[in-house]
C-alpha cells in the first residue's frame, strides 16, 4: 500500500504529572471536592463521637472549609503555571542559598555577627518552612541579636534529595546536617535556640537534649512535649500505606496543616508561600513522607519530656505557648513546665495558636526580648 494512503498513528495521551494534575483545575472545583468530602467525614459515629476523619487536618478548623482562596477574576490563578508565575518569587525575605553537608540549604539571617546581645537560631517544624519566623528575626535584629532561621533539608526552598541517595530523612541524619550547618554559618556557642512545632520541630529538640553545652537559653513555641501530646491527622495519614502516598502530594497541605490549628485564615499572600514547595514539585511532599515514616512519634515525646525534666537540664527554658493551638492543648505546655519548675517559664499567647509565631509574631518578641 502506498506510505500517502496510510493513516497517521494516533498519538499517545499526554504525560501528566499526578502532581501537577490534580491542581490544574480551577480551585473552585477542588473547594466542592472538599465540601463534599468534609459533610461526609464530619459525621458522627454512634456513640455521639465525631467518626475519623482521614482529611481532619483540613476541617478542624471551621476557617479552613473556605481557604482555598479565589482572587477576585479566578481566570488568573486557574492551573498550576500560573499560579507558579504568580508566586516563585514570594517568600524569601531574609534569605539565601548556602552549601553545608553536601546540600543545599535556604537560610534567612537578619542582624549582624557583631550584634550586641547574641545569636538566636530559629527551628521550623513539619510541613511548614523558616518562612513562618520572618516577622519575628525581623524584630529580633532590631532588638540587637543575629538571627537565623534554616529551612530543614526536605522543607521549604532547601535541597529535598531523595530517600536512599544520601538522605534518608532520620532524626541522626537531621541531627548530623544540622551540626554541620552551624559550622558553616559560624555559629558558635553558646547561642539561644528556638524551636517550634511538630516532627523536625521535635527534633531540633532532641538535638538539644544532645548539645546542652553549646546552648545558652531555649524557647520552645507550641511543640509536642510530653508522652500525652496528641499526634494530628496528617502524621498518622502519611504513615498509612497508600494514603500516605496520596497525602504527601496534597499541594495545600502546608496551609490548611497552619490553619487548621490557628484560629485565623492564612491571607492569600502568605498561602501562596507555604503552597509553592508542594506546588513546585513532588520533591517536599515525599521527603515529608519519609520523615514522618521514619519518625518514632512516643519515643521522641518520651525523651523531651525526661530529657528536659529537674535533675536532667539546667538551661533556663522559655514555654510561649499559643493558647488556642487545636492540636495541642494549654495542658502540655503546663505539664511540661511541671516537670522542671525552677528552670521552665511558661508565658501564654492569647489568640494565637499552633505557630505563635505566624499568628502575632509581636507578643512571641515581647516574650523573647524578655527572656533573652
Amino acid at each position: 500500500m502506498p506510505l500517502s494512503l496510510l493513516s497517521p498513528p494516533t498519538p499517545p495521551p499526554p504525560i501528566i504529572s499526578p502532581t501537577i494534575s490534580s491542581f490544574s483545575s480551577n480551585r473552585f472545583l477542588v473547594q466542592k471536592r472538599f465540601t463534599r468530602t468534609i459533610a461526609k467525614a464530619n459525621s458522627e459515629d454512634d456513640d455521639g463521637k465525631p467518626a475519623f476523619n482521614p482529611f481532619g487536618f483540613v476541617t478542624d478548623n471551621p476557617s479552613s472549609r473556605s481557604a482555598i482562596q479565589l482572587p477576585e477574576s479566578p481566570a488568573e490563578d486557574g492551573n498550576v503555571g500560573q499560579m507558579l508565575y504568580r508566586i516563585e518569587d514570594k517568600g524569601k525575605e531574609y534569605g539565601s542559598y548556602i552549601k553545608s553537608g553536601g546540600f543545599r540549604w535556604f537560610v534567612r539571617e537578619t542582624g549582624s555577627p557583631e550584634s550586641r546581645r547574641g545569636t538566636i537560631v530559629f527551628l521550623h517544624g513539619a510541613p511548614t518552612q523558616s518562612y513562618s519566623y520572618r516577622v519575628v528575626m525581623s524584630q529580633m535584629a532590631d532588638a540587637g541579636f543575629h538571627c537565623f532561621a534554616p529551612d530543614w533539608i526536605g522543607f521549604g526552598f532547601s535541597d529535598k534529595p531523595q530517600a536512599g541517595y544520601g538522605f534518608d530523612y532520620t532524626e541522626k541524619e537531621f541531627h548530623e546536617v544540622f551540626d554541620k550547618l552551624l559550622d558553616t554559618l559560624g555559629v558558635t556557642s553558646p547561642f539561644f535556640l528556638v524551636v517550634q512545632g511538630f516532627l523536625v520541630g521535635s527534633y531540633g529538640l532532641t538535638w538539644a537534649l544532645k548539645n546542652q553545652s553549646k546552648i545558652s537559653k531555649l524557647a520552645i513555641l507550641n511543640t509536642p512535649l510530653t508522652v500525652s501530646s496528641p499526634l494530628p491527622g496528617l502524621f498518622q495519614q502519611l504513615r498509612i500505606p497508600f494514603l500516605g502516598e496520596f497525602t504527601c502530594q496534597n499541594a495545600v497541605m502546608a496551609e490548611r496543616f497552619i490553619e487548621a490549628g490557628s484560629a485565623y485564615v492564612l491571607k492569600l499572600e502568605k498561602a501562596d508561600v507555604y503552597r509553592l514547595p508542594y506546588l513546585s514539585s513532588s520533591g517536599p511532599g515525599f521527603a515529608l513522607l519519609e520523615a514522618a515514616k521514619k519518625a518514632n512519634f512516643k519515643d521522641m515525646n518520651s525523651q523531651i519530656s525526661a530529657g528536659f525534666a529537674s535533675g536532667s537540664w539546667d538551661k533556663p527554658i522559655l514555654v510561649a505557648w499559643g493558647i488556642s493551638d487545636k492540636y495541642l492543648p494549654q495542658s502540655v505546655a503546663e505539664e511540661f513546665q511541671k516537670g522542671n519548675t525552677d528552670v521552665i517559664k511558661l508565658k501564654l499567647i492569647e489568640g494565637a495558636g499552633h505557630m505563635p509565631q505566624e499568628d502575632w509574631p509581636e507578643k512571641v518578641v515581647d516574650a523573647l526580648r524578655v527572656f533573652f
